[in-house]
């Protein structure tokens, strides 16, 4: 996560350029986060904020919303930018949360970039902050297989959505709604929209 970290804060500017607004999130993700996350009573943990948009979008909405985020420049900006929502520098392997202390979790493409052989071990940790009862939203890109690819950024991963579901559920999560969406290709500063999907999840 250390390259991640890197290569992230050597082109935040011009991600924050590109992505640093709620309106750059799909309608239809925007309403998913807040159809479970708008309502919970608690905190919610913005996971990866990345420009910390929608920690903010969360908070407009009344949510006690924080955002946290291996890259400083990120977290630098997101302070700047929305200074009534609460940012910190941190990594998945050490949340500062005690057990069941956040009520939701919104995993916004940040777990993308951890190698298979990681992420069951960030999805205990997550099941281990999170109350029961409590959603994790989850948006990734999703194939057929497991499979790493050339991000532009940090090399990530495809996901088979029933895969990423199963090793929810060994951490702690039961699947309650899910999204897909083709990939497709647009001219403009973003040509390429890799296949995506949504998962809710809910903590027993």
């Amino acid at each position: 996560m250390d390259l991640v970290r890197l290569a992230y804060g050597a082109m935040a500017s011009r991600y924050i350029d590109l992505f640093g607004s709620s309106d750059a999130v799909h309608v239809d993700d925007l309403a998913l986060i807040t159809k479970h996350l708008s309502v919970r009573p608690g905190q919610i943990l913005d996971l990866g904020c990345g420009p910390g948009h929608l920690t903010e979008y969360l908070r407009l909405l009344d949510v006690d919303a924080s955002g946290i985020d291996l890259v400083s420049e990120f977290v630098d900006h997101a302070r700047s930018a929305f200074p009534r929502s609460r940012f910190e520098v941190g990594s998945f392997d050490r949340l500062p949360k005690p057990f069941g202390s956040v009520a939701g979790v919104l995993a916004w493409y940040s777990l993308i970039h951890l190698p298979p052989e990681d992420l069951d071990r960030v999805l205990i940790e997550l099941r281990r902050l999170t109350a029961v009862g409590g959603a994790l939203v989850a948006g990734f890109f999703t194939g057929d297989q497991i499979e790493r690819f050339d991000h532009a950024v940090a090399p990530a991963y495809y996901w088979p959505v029933d895969e990423f579901s199963a090793r929810l559920r060994r951490a702690g999560f039961r699947e309650i709604e899910r999204h897909q969406r083709p990939g497709i290709q647009e001219a403009g500063p973003r040509p390429l929209q890799r296949p995506h999907a949504s998962l809710v999840a809910i903590a027993f």
